[in-house]
């Protein structure tokens, strides 16, 4: 029998045993995430599967209060504080509000290791495949299966596998690779299979980058998008105080594993994309496009909230003199730690400067439930991962989806499209 893929060998340590594609696996994740948008269904299947059933492995358990805020209203606010109160009795580790969006945290906690099985009920839980683990997005049903009983069960996915080489142009990012990758296969081009990166250029590419890729698998419909271990792996691991030094044990793909798919790129063809309303696999050659306005530029969430996004959207708009009339740019940092990191180094004085509109660290604006939410027929372009009418907030307005470094260059400018070819050559 051929050997094993990454998905594959991950997924039968959780099972306890041999697991094949295709074959359903009843798993123990290392860890499981809920968000304030799923935890009190979560809570409520629970007790309807068990009235007073308490959770099983409460230390194998976060909740995240990230989805909503202040401006969310009094029952979004009673919600979290139903979380609150249940991790609080419980023992469950608890991401505070304002401390920034679950998987960020737990990316900075060192919980996502090489090897280890997590699972998430919101769909981009597939960001903690950059550190080598297998990591899922789950329903809140799901999520009340595994607090009675510890356990999940999934169906063994297929690999496809995606063979990056060469290395970045400047100017091009993760998000750059993670749109192409949706404009050549769609949507659905990885319906419930294991995205598995592999190749020379995975080692030109740094975790931020990694995490882009593995957090937008789910857009192409992917169950999981995991990388390699390798010196990048390990370097970003020895700096996470959870990680340095604790027990992991890295996972290659067999030599002779088995891929039902493949697809090939070349890193250097990349180009500077965007994803137009109201698709994610919409996706053009920006400077491909006539001169487009903007109304409000957003920069943050867990695709492109890192100080690695701020920087480079800095860099273009201190370099076009600053943010463009009439534009709304709005900034919110993925985590506490980050915007910490960006008081200390000046990023957010200079993003004040500009007059950027500063929010608490949190999902913000992405999913429209708390943050600033664009008006009717308005223009948004932003560094998140979906683009879907209403996603926002507000139907009337359109979003479209580019990297921190477009999105830096559109606020300068009031435009993306051919304005910003000269600085993306």
């Amino acid at each position: 029998m051929h050997g094993k893929t990454i998905a594959e060998k991950i997924l039968s340590r959780a099972a306890g045993k041999a697991v094949r594609a295709g074959e359903i696996a009843i798993c123990t994740p290392d860890l499981a995430m809920g968000t304030d948008g799923s935890i009190p269904m979560a809570l409520d299947y629970l007790e309807a599967i068990r009235p007073g059933a308490v959770p099983c492995a409460p230390q194998r358990l976060v909740f995240a209060l990230d989805h909503y805020g202040p401006a969310s209203g009094p029952k979004a606010q009673e919600l979290q504080q139903r979380a609150r109160i249940y991790a609080l009795t419980h023992g469950i580790a608890t991401i505070e509000a304002g401390a920034g969006i679950g998987h960020q945290c737990i990316l900075e906690s060192g919980e996502a290791r090489p090897g280890r099985l997590l699972v998430g009920a919101d769909s981009h839980s597939t960001s903690y495949g950059a550190a080598n683990a297998f990591a899922t997005g789950i329903g809140s049903s799901d999520l009340a299966g595994v607090m009675l009983c510890g356990k999940v069960w999934l169906k063994v996915p297929e690999t496809m596998r995606v063979t990056l080489t060469g290395c970045l142009a400047p100017g091009v990012s993760g998000k750059d690779v993670a749109l192409t990758l949706a404009r050549l296969r769609g949507a659905d081009g990885a319906n419930y299979r294991a995205m598995e990166f592999q190749g020379s250029g995975v080692a030109t590419l740094d975790m931020e980058d990694r995490i882009v890729l593995a957090n937008m698998a789910v857009e192409l419909g992917a169950k999981a998008g995991i990388f390699p271990y390798d010196d990048t792996t390990a370097r970003w691991l020895a700096q996470l105080p959870g990680a340095a030094g604790a027990n992991y044990e890295p996972v290659q793909a067999d030599p002779d594993a088995h891929y039902t798919s493949s697809i090939t790129l070349a890193l250097d063809s990349v180009r500077p994309q965007a994803a137009l309303p109201h698709r994610v696999d919409n996706v053009v050659d920006i400077d491909s496009l006539p001169p487009t306005p903007v109304d409000m530029v957003y920069l943050g969430t867990c695709t492109g909230g890192r100080l690695k996004d701020y920087r480079e959207a800095l860099d273009e708009l201190q370099a076009r003199g600053g943010v463009a009339p009439g534009v709304r740019l709005v900034v919110t940092p993925a985590s506490e730690s980050i915007r910490r990191a960006m008081e200390a180094n000046g990023m957010l004085a200079a993003f004040t400067a500009l007059g950027a509109e500063l929010q608490p660290p949190g999902c913000g604006s992405c999913c429209g439930t708390c943050g600033t939410v664009p008006a009717d027929g308005q223009t948004v372009i932003s560094t998140a991962n979906r683009n879907f009418k209403g996603r926002m907030g507000n139907a009337a307005a359109s979003i479209v989806l580019a990297s921190p470094r477009s999105c830096g260059a559109a606020a300068a400018s009031g435009y993306f499209g051919t304005v910003q070819q000269g600085s993306q050559a």
